[in-house]
């Protein structure tokens, strides 16, 4: 691990250490002096943050309103050199309880239980470049609100449709120093095809490369399994947004040892919310959607996948499009 505190044995051990670190330790938030660089560039589909100072104040903002908040990994899918820099797809379960006031309103003392999957570059011993996607539609459900109900709510509370914070999009992004695609794995080429076929009206795809008993962890913290749980989410994205493009922007693929064979693919949906699907009734409303995918394989076929995409964000915009 050239260029890394000699502390951290691998790359996964590196992720997993200076989340632990910065988000769990006592005064943690000063280690993002030292692991995140001072013009790191922070995106989320909520919007869009540029250096240290702003991820910082994002951070003290979050461990008020969760200040037992824990960042659990499950796994870290990665690619590149310490030589050339790294890129980490790092997929987390987050325990916190809502204990104060912030962005999510007035404390509500739930406990909550959601998934975040960040991607991460990483060189000399630093974060300088970042896509961050947290289930908020899961988070607002248990605290006894609908993702569209709390859109609404955030809009009221950034002071209205002409002032509130915009969600992220390609007109506002800040190039990072990283400009990578990842690798050219077996297993990233073979899932991103399979989204590729599926966002192409190839849903058939899934009886033929999907595990029967496959496991399924999509938004607003929903479990599911088998082929028509796949069907009926990825029929319900796309018929949302039947004229959007769709886009591979990531593809990392892995098989490491005492591990399945794995891939994690960032994408993203741009294009109008005209069709009748998962975000209701047509609004004719331009959007972008950010989503992050990880997928285990075995033996017959893909065994699990993981989807995290920001649903309160997609709702905002349909919101600020149709009031």
């Amino acid at each position: 691990m050239k260029g890394f505190n000699s502390k951290f044995e691998n790359f996964p051990d590196y992720i997993n250490g200076i989340t632990y670190e910065i988000w769990e330790e006592e005064n943690g938030v000063e280690k993002l002096h030292e692991y995140y660089a001072s013009d790191v560039v922070m995106r989320t589909p909520s919007s869009i943050i540029i250096g240290n100072e702003g991820v910082i104040a994002a951070t003290e903002a979050t461990l008020l309103e969760f200040p037992d908040r824990k960042l659990i990994g499950e796994d870290v899918i990665w690619s590149g050199s310490p030589e050339e820099g790294m890129l980490s797809s790092h997929r987390i379960i987050s325990t916190a309880t809502h204990l104060g006031d912030g962005q999510f309103g007035k404390a509500t003392g739930k406990k909550l239980t959601y998934r975040v999957i960040a991607d991460c570059h990483a060189i000399n011993n630093q974060i300088n470049d970042e896509w961050l996607t947290r289930d908020r539609g899961s988070m607002v459900l248990q605290m006894g609100w609908t993702p569209e109900d709390f859109a609404r709510q955030e809009i009221d509370r950034e002071g209205g449709p002409d002032n509130c914070v915009r969600p992220f999009s390609p007109s506002i992004d800040q190039p990072g120093p990283y400009n990578g695609k990842g690798n050219k794995n077996e297993w990233g080429e073979k899932y991103s095809d399979i989204l590729n076929r599926i966002m192409n009206s190839g849903i058939s795809i899934i009886r033929q490369e999907y595990d029967r008993a496959c496991q399924l962890e999509y938004p607003s913290g929903v479990t599911g399994h088998s082929y028509v749980n796949a069907e009926t989410f990825w029929m319900g994205l796309r018929s949302s947004f039947p004229s959007a493009s769709f886009a591979i922007e990531h593809q990392i693929g892995r098989a490491d040892s005492m591990m399945p064979p794995r891939a994690a693919v960032r994408w993203t949906l741009k294009g109008k919310h005209d069709g009748l699907g998962l975000f209701g009734e047509p609004s004719g409303a331009e959007l972008y959607l950010m989503g992050i995918s990880h997928a285990e394989f075995g033996p017959w076929g893909l065994r699990r996948e993981y989807i995290v995409f920001d649903e309160t964000a997609i709702w905002k915009q349909i919101i600020l499009k149709t009031g």
